[in-house]
């Protein structure tokens, strides 16, 4: 999940935890998560403090729901992969091209990306790159998927920066598995790093 900038406001962090507004606020004025005010008179709470929020809650709270984006020029992938996506807990954006993929990116900030290598115009390959070689983009996971596998493919989307490769004709649990690996490693290194 991407955090806004370096604070974040009350009713940003609670969304961010699943709790509720008065929740957050009953959190900070007990001293339970760090906060400052701004001159204004704002409450601001620093990034770090909700990430570890998540971690060491007082009482369990919701995960944030990961949001996804899918590019692809078939449409029937796009609905399926939406489908069971949105069915297993997550936020699912789609792009049937890749300039779109690069303005959903841009407003949506998701989390993680399959990307399709060959569409018309813009493929996956500049998608990939300008993403990699955007500082406030680069850590969103980039999945490639292609209906083309061979290892020059691979080894060319893996050199934009590429997290992963999976050809199409593997099943949609294996590309599951692949999104779940992703998410339990950035949960674990968001630990290691609180």
């Amino acid at each position: 999940m991407i955090l806004p900038a370096d604070y974040c406001t009350i009713p940003q962090a609670a969304e961010l935890c699943g709790v509720e507004r008065t929740t957050m606020w009953n959190w900070v004025k007990a001293g339970i998560v760090e906060a400052f005010i701004t001159p204004g008179g704002h409450h601001r709470i620093p990034r770090a403090a909700v990430e570890k929020l998540l971690i060491t809650a007082p009482y369990p709270i919701k995960k944030p729901k990961r949001a996804i984006l899918i590019v692809d020029d078939d449409p029937f992938i796009l609905d399926t992969f939406k489908k069971r996506l949105d069915r297993d807990g997550f936020i699912v954006y789609t792009a049937s091209d890749g300039f779109t993929a690069g303005l959903k990116v841009l407003q949506k900030k998701p989390d993680l990306i399959l990307l399709d290598l060959f569409m018309d115009g813009i493929d996956g390959f500049e998608v990939c790159r300008a993403i990699k070689q955007n500082p406030d983009l680069k850590s969103i996971i980039v999945i490639a998927m292609t209906g083309h596998h061979s290892p020059e493919n691979r080894t060319a989307i893996l050199k934009e920066g590429a997290d992963d490769y999976l050809p199409k004709t593997v099943g949609f649990s294996t590309v599951l598995k692949c999104v779940n690996s992703f998410f339990r490693t950035r949960e674990v290194t968001n630990e290691q790093h609180v």
